[in-house]
């Protein structure tokens, strides 16, 4: 054998081998559980690295402070129900399927700010709002929403039902914005740790760049994941306190 032949076939084991590395290696990936899965379930408590005491106290703060709303809240909210009902014909509350912690599905409550059909987007939006809503799940100056809609939401006064969503556990005052399945599916191969605690009626991303985060920058991910890695005490002060800034503040979000 000559050594032009001995180096051809140096070079094909070493071709050959490094073929061989590359499938082993995709072997070794193991796939992300599909979310809602038991599987998806186990790798997200696995993930929760928050403190017993951590968790025992915030829940406690969570039911304290929801039945102080759900109790003071009572009568406007009564009040409220009437002026959106008689605005638009539809139910006053809104619900619509959500992704919980662990993965687990629950529907979260809402005031209704939007036309009772505002599911039916080809109705009211152009091409153009059409391309952004199924990028971002939202448009600038949506058509969809009522002149009493756009009070309710300035003030976030429509999140109020979602106490009860508190109240019952399915979330936390402070937390990940809870999303859809649609939505999850940005987050990539983070979406189990994004789900290894409660979402929330407020959080890291309500109270700081609230209508410049998109998914399509990224920077929506980035927010809500820094949450759930700093997730704690300080955080959640942080957020509580910044909730106020975000609805009364001269750079309020508004929605």
């Amino acid at each position: 054998m000559t050594m032009e032949d001995n180096l051809a076939t140096c070079s094909l084991l070493s071709v050959s081998d490094k073929s061989l590395s590359l499938e082993s290696a995709k072997a070794d990936i193991t796939p992300i559980p599909k979310p809602g899965s038991a599987e998806f379930a186990r790798l997200c408590r696995a993930l929760d690295h928050r403190s017993f005491g951590y968790r025992v106290i915030k829940r406690l703060f969570d039911i304290v402070f929801s039945a102080c709303v759900v109790i003071v809240g009572f009568i406007p909210s009564v009040i409220l129900s009437i002026a959106v009902a008689a605005e638009t014909k539809g139910s006053p509350i809104y619900s619509q399927m959500r992704v919980g912690k662990h993965g687990k599905p629950f529907r979260i409550y809402k005031f209704r700010s939007m036309v009772a059909d505002a599911d039916d987007v080809g109705k009211y939006f152009t091409p153009e709002q059409l391309v952004v809503w199924k990028r971002e799940r939202k448009v600038d100056n949506d058509p969809r929403i009522t002149k009493l809609g756009r009070i309710i939401r300035e003030t976030s006064i429509d999140e109020l039902p979602q106490f009860l969503n508190v109240l019952s556990g399915q979330i936390s005052i402070i937390g990940p914005r809870p999303i859809t399945y649609d939505e999850l599916r940005e987050f990539g191969d983070d979406a189990a740790l994004l789900c290894s605690l409660p979402g929330g009626v407020t959080g890291l991303w309500q109270v700081s760049k609230r209508n410049d985060a998109t998914f399509e920058s990224g920077e929506r991910q980035r927010i809500e994941l820094e949450y759930v890695r700093k997730a704690g005490l300080v955080m959640d002060a942080k957020c509580f306190f910044g909730t106020f800034g975000a609805i009364f503040g001269k750079n309020r979000s508004g929605r």
